[in-house]
């Protein structure tokens, strides 16, 4: 099973988080932000990812620190989790109908970070949750999981749709990516040898 258990403290949020990659999208979410709590549930769901998140943030101020820095810790436990990536699938892609909102997905665990990001959110918040912040979410992620993740948005114009169409698609983008082909269990899907 490939798993991994992160710890992140800092003066702004305390976070516990643990991820199996071979789960059965089992999870346990509180991050005192519920928008995120939910997408979160979605995300293990979609991706068959096992799940559990404890965060205790500064959210008195506003969501940002704990939203950042759970894409932080998410990300972290998906490089760790991967370890050296031997038999991966590497690629995934997704496009997901979120009732009227279209959301593509794809994800290059490549070892580089980099967000391609093309949401056209039209609120500024979905309850109390501050739109901006998912962006700050998927960088912080695809920052530490190291992966190359385009979100991209052709139709959509319910916040909500939108955003939970992108956690959804880009979960199973993920799940396909991580998975293990057979057929090349033994090797590191690139020809330099290393991602």
């Amino acid at each position: 099973m490939r798993t991994s258990k992160i710890i992140r403290t800092t003066k702004e949020t305390d976070i516990t988080l643990s991820l199996c990659l071979d789960g059965t999208g089992k999870s346990a979410v509180n991050t005192g932000c519920g928008f995120l709590d939910h997408m979160l549930t979605l995300f293990a769901k979609h991706g068959r990812f096992d799940l559990e998140i404890a965060c205790k943030g500064d959210i008195q101020v506003d969501d940002h620190h704990t939203v950042e820095d759970i894409g932080i810790a998410l990300g972290t436990a998906f490089k760790e989790a991967l370890g050296e990536k031997k038999g991966i699938a590497r690629y995934g892609s997704c496009i997901l109908p979120m009732d009227e909102a279209l959301i593509v997905s794809a994800v290059d665990l490549s070892g580089r970070g980099y967000l391609a990001y093309e949401l056209n959110i039209p609120t500024q918040k979905v309850g109390t949750f501050d739109t901006e912040l998912v962006w700050e979410f998927w960088i912080a992620f695809a920052r530490n999981a190291e992966c190359t993740l385009h979100l991209r948005q052709p139709a959509g114009s319910n916040s909500h749709h939108i955003i939970e169409g992108a956690f959804k698609s880009a979960a199973r983008s993920l799940k396909e990516a991580v998975a293990i082909d057979t057929a090349y269990a033994d090797e590191i899907p690139s020809t330099k040898g290393v991602l």
